[in-house]
């Protein structure tokens, strides 16, 4: 029974998705996140069957001034290059025939059941963007919390702290998405985006985890082949140690995260390069709104603009972006 109610539809679950007519009813999704970094990220197909291999230069040619009569000695330029792993996410969806066919609609009820796991394959997605982390699950994609990890790194001027301490911290994050600095991979050959297939009607074995038991089932398959090639770490900064309690209290450095902000367009070499856009989770993005207020009449903060009728902040016409996948119990990035 433990494996009926936990891989697959119950007649309880169709009552609870019963309206008063017996008819699917319109699911209320609770669970439901705002991502939009998926809507804003751009997408190339990888160079390898397994992701993407860049190459980016490390050094420039030396050049000099000569006289008359006088020879510069030859230089070249150097190289590296770098290969991103893109991770394969996947779901699979069977429901009893007998027991889809109850109500009478079973298109509908096969869709309330997938519009489940597609949102739970972009929270996945989402979260996996930013704290993927191959040294510790080889089976996902490195995302970019693992790669700004240190203020004593390499890629340091591109991580602003916000002087929070403790285990219940969160990030800001500016990208610039484009071809040349940082965008989503998918491995050669393959298809772009989330893929849903119908199986069809299937007779799984086993069923219900009773050996020898057979049931007709409709299945369906979800997958997702991504990863992210960072080709230019200069178009990405973050904002670390955003410490969460200093922030609803509207202390500490974390009061100051408008100059955290203009600090981190300053960081961008080119903010042409791409499309831009700050992500904070619902917590900073609350208290930005709040800090509109004074700011915004004194011209020199956040504005807002209507985007297909909706209220949209900007911070120096750089899109805010609200990304439920961001945290509040960071470590502190030190």
């Amino acid at each position: 029974m433990p494996v009926l109610s936990t891989q697959n539809p119950t007649l309880l679950d169709v009552a609870k998705r019963l309206d008063p007519t017996g008819k699917i009813a319109a699911i209320v999704e609770l669970l439901q996140q705002t991502n939009e970094i998926l809507l804003d990220m751009t997408w190339r197909e990888g160079n390898l069957p397994t992701g993407h291999r860049t190459t980016v230069r490390t050094g420039l040619p030396t050049v000099a001034w000569r006289l008359l009569n006088q020879g510069v000695l030859p230089s070249k330029s150097t190289t590296a290059q770098i290969d991103e792993q893109a991770g394969m996410l996947e779901a699979w969806s069977s429901v009893d025939k007998d027991l889809a066919m109850l109500n009478g609609d079973i298109g509908a009820f096969r869709l309330s059941e997938a519009k489940a796991f597609l949102e739970a394959m972009n929270q996945e997605m989402a979260q996996t963007l930013f704290y993927g982390n191959v040294g510790v699950a080889p089976e996902e994609f490195t995302g970019l919390a693992p790669r700004y990890s240190s203020l004593s790194a390499g890629n340091a001027q591109n991580i602003l702290n916000a002087l929070g301490t403790g285990s219940d911290q969160t990030s800001i994050w500016l990208i610039v998405w484009g071809e040349d600095t940082i965008s989503g991979i998918f491995p050669r050959g393959s298809q772009a985006g989330l893929i849903q297939e119908d199986k069809g009607e299937q007779v799984l074995q086993a069923a219900g985890g009773v050996a020898g038991a057979q049931m007709v089932a409709l299945v369906e398959r979800f997958q997702w082949k991504a990863g992210i090639a960072l080709k230019d770490w200069r178009y990405v900064v973050r904002i670390a140690n955003i410490d969460v309690p200093n922030l609803i209290a509207n202390a500490g450095a974390e009061a100051k995260l408008l100059e955290l902000m203009a600090k981190a367009t300053h960081r961008i070499p080119f903010l042409g390069m791409g499309r831009s856009a700050f992500y904070c989770n619902r917590t900073v993005a609350e208290f930005l709104d709040i800090q509109q207020y004074n700011k915004v009449s004194a011209g020199g903060g956040i504005t807002f603009e209507n985007v297909d009728g909706r209220r949209k902040g900007t911070f120096r016409g750089i899109p805010i972006r609200v990304c439920d996948a961001l945290l509040e119990t960071e470590a502190q990035v030190i």
